[in-house]
């Protein structure tokens, strides 16, 4: 019977004390509580009729279908609240009698009853998720109570005050409604009171913590980030946990406070008002190297670095230290960087998971979230290089300030990476140092969205928004935030809102732009005096022991500032954060000084030939169209020749042999945007069936890749270039679609390409593809801007080097970066060889061909690619004026495409033994050699640059001063080309063609520079 009564008073909402009795104790049921009616009264409910009703009623529980309609309706009366005796309704007899319309009434009645109940739970579940979607626009976050977010001033409508917006009563705060399966607030739990309901959900999203999670949609990743954050008692800590979590808070504040009281009027961007950020950062490595990471590869603005360097790397502190002796004598050539820009190496043990760690931080411009890709290539390289395909032993965080994360663009482009095949790292950790202002700039003024992380939605990125004054919440957010990454291997937003103590840098007033912000912040307890606060008052350490601490720290760093005054020289190479160790002698020197023939065996030429000719796949049906370029491949090799497409097959087919891993990446380069180069074969009849034949050139080559890039230039170049630090010992391409698209990736380039090795002592040996030409197509996709690297090379053009044996290779070493521009597909392979072959690495820059491609004299013989062959920096002239150089008149210089334009028009005119024509093929650095060579073989000539660029670009305001200098100023260089202009070519077909008639008749007409000076 006590069974019975149990099963009918399941069936009844229980009151808020029952409830609260409920919690505390086993769950028992007495009768008089529950059942107005004596068991009498109830005779059904008599005897043994109890077992049945059970039965009926577990039935009823899996499913009402499982039940006569009458016992659905006395389940369903009675969950509502209605006695047994009236739960029960017999069915409407057949007849229309009184009786029968009686019962239907009361069915009717009862059944309104039931609609109640299922819109008071559906209206406690939209509560619910209101919470879940919206209860970050109220959480406390700001630690300065003054929040800079604008909601558009839409109310957030949760709270005690707001259940009428639901369709609910204050009356129903004490009424216990069955949870849903969409939250975890219960814990064991499947029914609370609404009060209680409300107050654990406020607890769990209207704290510290700011939870934006539902606009994932993958239920499975927005159940588990419930669990983290709604089940009751997650985020308890240890006492252990607590001391370790202030000892960090007191490094990093004590680091900074040291560094204020040394160097008050030096900048070193300090962390102050974010000191959280250490023990946020070490939180996610520790949890991270417990899971298995044995890489972290972090990239950060200017703020906190140098304490990022000395309490999470532990980079010695006397080595940060002396950077601020002004007398401090640089060791290494270049130029040297400021000490908030360094990067960093370092392999250490990590204590919480017993573990060797290595973290690397990559040196990085002033140039807000450059460095995101670069670091994400980085990741991307070690993850390849080590087998790491799921991003389980390497994994990348990124740093960002709040106004850069909202406001540059390489942020999006880089979030559409992380789910590319080809350059996904497996989930990215960034964290944001939210200052609540830019510089001087204000949220209102710097962002159009709420939260400066409102660009990490787009991927699905989880966001946790935490109050930075509070270090217990930022330790649970990213410890969450890494079991995140570790789980799904999606990237993940820590949003560490905080404040900037000081302005922009130390010696910035900021009062001038925010003065409310700034008194409240001179008025704001520092958040470690907070902390030992709550952490004394809890027990946790004692006022003494926490004293003995601070100063312990404080000792070790005076004793690093004594050691650091012994530091007279600055090492750079100390700061490296991609060392390569093998590589370099151990002085960080070249092994040798000399580049090997670049040349292959015939045999090797033919393999590879045929490779590129073939399909070795079977039942792979390719292309009509591609069928018919195969067979040109395969007649190529047959006749010992090959154009520009099967030469670069020849230089990475045999890279790839030597197990030199090559990468070629950018938009649309598996087919070439120009359709020449087909490096991945399409299956016509099965979809996403592809074949990669270079894949196939050796049993044991290395792996070849070869990825159509998102339609990006600043994110995929620094991504490239970030894989490229990795090893010394892959080959790494990036093409533009079009040489000028590179403009957008300018940043990368100035920042990062050109003076990289002068700032950090960094070599890089990425090469850039930029189709370039002037071929009739307008402004835009004839010019790679060529003038603007040139412009950017170190050499000196009013010295002429002193030469040596070694000349060609130590120019090579003394250079910033290499430019050619190739006119056979021989001296294209031999350059591309030459990267790798080299004893040290140095960006290339090639401006590549787009009508050569297919030009039937831009090809070359395999006699110009075998053994003892190399690179010519400069191609002369081998027809008759070589055979009689006295009778020469002029010998014309120039570059790339233009050459098959001048020997045509040269043999029009009968002037093959007046007009030498010669080929600088590298431009960067200068062969001052072989220029010298030419123009003392023509002593009787003029001399004449011609380029069919516009004479304010191109490749005249570089090569003149070197040709005079060359020649010691002994005569004039005279300019044959198309006039100055701002844009780079003609959009009219008839001016293009019209200008250059009128540049080859200068280059030809031998009195067009007589008289002049």
């Amino acid at each position: 019977m006590h069974r019975l009564r149990t099963t009918v008073a399941r069936l009844r909402p229980l009151t808020a004390a029952q409830m609260a009795t409920s919690q505390s104790r086993p769950r028992t049921f007495k009768p008089a509580r529950h059942l107005n009616t004596s068991a009498a009264a109830e005779p059904f409910l008599n005897g043994t009729s109890s077992n049945y009703v059970e039965e009926m009623y577990n039935a009823w529980l899996e499913n009402p279908r499982n039940v006569h309609k009458s016992w659905d309706i006395f389940f369903r009366n009675a969950n509502a609240g209605a006695p047994p005796g009236a739960a029960h309704q017999s069915p409407p007899p057949l007849s229309g009698s009184p009786q029968g319309l009686a019962s239907v009434r009361a069915l009717v009645g009862s059944q309104s009853n039931v609609e109640k109940l299922v819109r008071d739970h559906l209206a406690v579940q939209s509560l619910i998720r209101a919470y879940q979607v919206r209860g970050h626009h109220i959480a406390k976050l700001d630690p300065l109570e003054i929040s800079c977010v604008d909601f558009d001033d839409a109310p957030c409508a949760v709270g005690f005050q707001n259940v009428g917006l639901y369709g609910l009563a204050e009356s129903d705060l004490d009424k216990v409604f069955r949870l849903p399966t969409t939250t975890f607030i219960g814990g064991s739990e499947s029914s609370l009171p609404l009060r209680e309901i409300i107050r654990r959900l406020e607890m769990s999203y209207c704290q510290h913590i700011g939870v934006e999670f539902m606009f994932i949609n993958d239920v499975e990743q927005c159940q588990w980030i419930r669990r983290k954050f709604e089940t009751p008692g997650v985020m308890r800590f240890s006492l252990e946990e607590k001391r370790t979590l202030l000892a960090r808070m007191i490094r990093s504040t004590r680091f900074e406070e040291f560094l204020q009281r040394k160097w008050s009027s030096e900048k070193r961007f300090g962390l102050e008002g974010c000191e959280s950020l250490i023990p946020a950062l070490k939180t996610i490595i520790d949890e991270s190297s417990q899971s298995g990471v044995e890489s972290v590869i972090m990239g950060m603005p200017h703020r906190g670095r140098l304490n990022v360097l000395a309490n999470v790397i532990r980079k010695e502190l006397e080595q940060i230290f002396c950077q601020f002796d002004s007398k401090l004598e640089a060791a290494d050539e270049g130029s040297g960087d400021v000490k908030y820009h360094l990067g960093t190496y370092h392999k250490r043990m990590n204590r919480v998971s017993d573990r060797e760690i290595t973290m690397s931080l990559m040196a990085n411009p002033s140039h807000l979230e450059a460095v995101d890709p670069v670091v994400q290539g980085k990741t991307k390289a070690e993850q390849f290089y080590c087998g790491d395909t799921e991003g389980k032993r390497v994994m990348s965080v990124l740093l960002h300030g709040d106004a850069a994360f909202a406001g540059q663009g390489i942020v999006y482009e880089t979030f559409h990476l992380s789910d590319l095949p080809s350059y996904t790292t497996h989930g990215t950790i960034h964290v944001v140092v939210n200052n609540q202002i830019g510089f001087t700039t204000d949220p209102r003024m710097a962002r159009s969205s709420p939260y400066p992380t409102d660009v990490a939605r787009v991927v699905n990125a989880p966001i946790f928004h935490v109050n930075a004054d509070d270090p217990e919440a930022v330790m649970y957010v990213c410890k969450v935030a890494a079991e995140w990454r570790n789980t799904f291997h999606k990237d993940v937003v820590v949003d560490l809102v905080s404040y900037r103590r000081n302005g922009h840098n130390e010696i910035d007033e900021p009062m001038f732009t925010q003065p409310l912000m700034y008194k409240q912040i001179k008025k704001q307890k520092g958040v470690l005096q907070k902390f030992a606060e709550k952490v004394i008052g809890e027990g946790v350490i004692t006022t003494q022991a926490y004293e003995e601490e601070v100063a312990g720290y404080d000792r070790i760093c005076e004793e690093a500032y004594a050691r650091s005054k012994d530091e007279k020289i600055l090492h750079i190479k100390h700061w490296l954060d991609s060392p390569w160790p093998d590589f370099f002698t151990l002085e960080g020197q070249p092994k040798s000084m000399n580049c090997p023939s670049t040349g292959i065996s015939e045999e090797e030429l033919g393999h590879i030939g045929n490779i590129a000719a073939s399909v070795p796949v079977e039942d792979f049906t390719i292309h009509g169209g591609l069928s018919r370029i195969l067979k040109g491949r395969a007649n190529m090799v047959n006749q010992r020749v090959c154009d520009w497409a099967l030469g670069e097959y020849m230089a990475f087919g045999s890279l790839l042999k030597d197990g030199v891993h090559v990468r070629l990446s950018g938009q649309d380069v598996e087919r070439g945007t120009f359709s020449h180069r087909h490096h991945v074969l399409h299956d016509q009849n099965v979809d996403k069936r592809i074949c990669i034949p270079m894949n196939y050139v050796s049993p044991d080559q290395a792996p070849y890749t070869v990825c159509n890039s998102s339609l990006s230039e600043y994110g995929v170049l620094g991504f490239e270039l970030g894989f490229a630090m990795a090893s010394p010992n892959a080959l790494v391409l990036w093409e533009a679609q079009f040489g000028d698209f590179h403009n957008t990736a300018q940043c990368i380039i100035d920042q990062f390409i050109s003076s990289g090795q002068a700032k950090w002592v960094r070599q890089n040996g990425i090469v850039l593809l930029l189709p370039h030409g002037m071929e009739g197509m307008g402004p835009e996709h004839s010019s790679a801007r060529p003038e603007r690297f040139l412009q950017m090379c170190n050499d000196d053009p009013d010295v002429f080097p002193k030469l040596s044996e070694d000349f060609s290779v130590r120019q090579l070493y003394d250079c910033n970066w290499i430019v050619v521009n190739c006119s056979t597909p021989a001296n294209y392979f031999h350059v591309l060889r030459r990267q790798i072959l080299q004893p040290f690495r140095k960006p290339l820059i090639v401006f590549t061909p787009k009508s050569l491609l297919r030009h039937p004299e831009a090809k070359s013989s395999f006699d110009d690619m075998l053994p003892a062959t190399h690179f010519k920096r400069l191609i002369p002239d081998d027809g008759a004026a070589a055979a009689d150089p006295e009778k020469v008149k002029r010998v014309v210089f120039c570059s790339g495409k233009i050459y098959y334009e001048l020997i045509r028009e040269r043999s029009n005119r009968g002037l093959d033994q007046e007009v030498a024509v010669v080929r600088v093929e590298q431009l960067s650095p200068f062969p001052f050699d072989l220029v010298k060579a030419e123009t003392d073989r023509y002593l009787n000539a003029d001399l004449v640059w011609c380029q069919e660029e516009h004479k304010n670009q191109g490749y005249y305001d570089y090569v003149k001063p070197r040709l005079r200098t060359t020649i010691s100023h002994t005569q004039p260089v005279w300019y044959a080309g198309r006039d100055p202009a701002a844009a780079p070519a003609t959009g009219n077909k008839p001016t293009h063609l019209a200008e250059l008639q009128r540049l080859l008749d200068t280059a030809f007409d031998l009195e067009a520079f007589s008289g002049k000076v």
